[in-house]
């Protein structure tokens, strides 16, 4: 360690800055000498293990070094600086940016986070199940006979996987039957997901489908909770007040059953082409829990009384934003996407 290798990288440092083109360049040629493990650095460091009578000499020889290429890297800089083209480097901040290409949600996507707040705020559990699904769930335990059409490969999609019969489900109603199986009354919970029906597609039909229900069990539940609950929710899902009306019908698993409509959405209730002229829609399908699915479920007979209904989540969202053709939901078309 002499001050012959001292002056050799002072004046190797000198020689490369003088070559140096840009600013970074620069800086890397500093670093190289005297940063954290630069060559200068090195020796400065190393003065603690050299002679108390040689360190001496070294140590002000080694930052007289180091302040000279601090100096001649600063003269520098300011050099290159000055080289800088700023007419080329300018920047009109007047000038429009870059869009940013920001992805949207699927108006599906918006409809069940909708949903969920709405009902959520209600006191509503939200409760998720498997799309593939036993029979025994998705018929058995829901009262559906042997010979019930729904079950023909016309209808469903059957699945073969080993021994057990398995179905992409045709309805989110087999949730009710599980979430039963682990919790007693009362409760109440809604149900969204995606369903499958083996159908043709057209306008108004897709194979593959979003349905929504809600499932509210009790002591004393009666028809009359239902139809508040329904009220509340399309009223507060439309932004305006909405009226239920109930019309007998037949399900499985319900008895008595309704088909219910709400105040046309267009006209309000008043009469118009979309409703015909009669001033309501038909919306979906309720009624009050059959004794046999709360005996599938475990809970015994005539103990407990409750309701469920649903509807088709798409025909929700067509209704909202007057869409007319229930494949756009599938198509994968961005232009139909981002406009939510």
């Amino acid at each position: 360690m002499t001050s012959k290798k001292i002056d050799e990288i002072k004046s190797a440092f000198l020689k490369e800055i003088e070559n140096s083109r840009s600013e970074r360049e620069l800086y890397d040629i500093k670093v190289k000498y005297v940063g954290r493990s630069g060559q200068l650095t090195k020796i400065l460091k190393n003065l603690k293990n050299v002679p108390p009578e040689e360190r001496k000499k070294i140590g002000p020889l080694a930052n007289v070094a180091r302040q000279a290429i601090e100096r001649a890297y600063e003269a520098r800089k300011k050099e290159l600086g000055e080289q800088v083209d700023w007419e080329k480097e300018r920047i009109d901040v007047t000038l429009p940016g870059k869009k940013a290409q920001i992805g949207s949600l699927h108006p599906i996507t918006l409809a069940y986070r909708e949903i969920e707040q709405i009902f959520s705020s209600m006191g509503f559990e939200v409760v998720e199940g498997p799309e593939l699904e036993l029979e025994k769930y998705n018929f058995d335990a829901l009262n559906f006979p042997k010979d019930h059409p729904a079950r023909d490969m016309q209808d469903t999609f059957w699945i073969k996987s080993g021994g057990s019969k398995r179905v992409l489900r045709t309805h989110t109603s087999p949730v009710q039957v599980r979430y039963m199986e682990k919790n007693k009354p009362p409760f109440r919970i809604i149900v969204p997901g995606r369903v499958f029906r083996n159908e043709a597609t057209d306008a108004k039909h897709e194979h593959t489908l979003h349905q929504f229900e809600a499932l509210v069990v009790g002591d004393d539940v009666n028809v009359g909770h239902f139809k508040h609950i329904a009220k509340q929710f399309f009223s507060a899902y439309f932004g305006k007040e909405t009226d239920i009306r109930l019309r007998p019908s037949f399900f499985p698993f319900t008895e008595p059953s309704f088909e219910f409509d709400i105040t046309c959405t267009i006209c309000s209730g008043k009469g118009c082409p979309t409703c015909k002229n009669a001033g309501w829609i038909e919306i979906g399908g309720a009624g009050m829990v059959n004794q046999n699915v709360f005996v599938a479920a475990g809970y015994p007979h005539n103990h407990f009384q409750g309701f469920a209904w649903g509807f088709g989540i798409e025909r929700l969202v067509m209704m909202k934003h007057k869409i007319d053709d229930i494949r756009w939901f599938e198509s994968g078309d961005l232009r139909f996407v981002k406009q939510f």
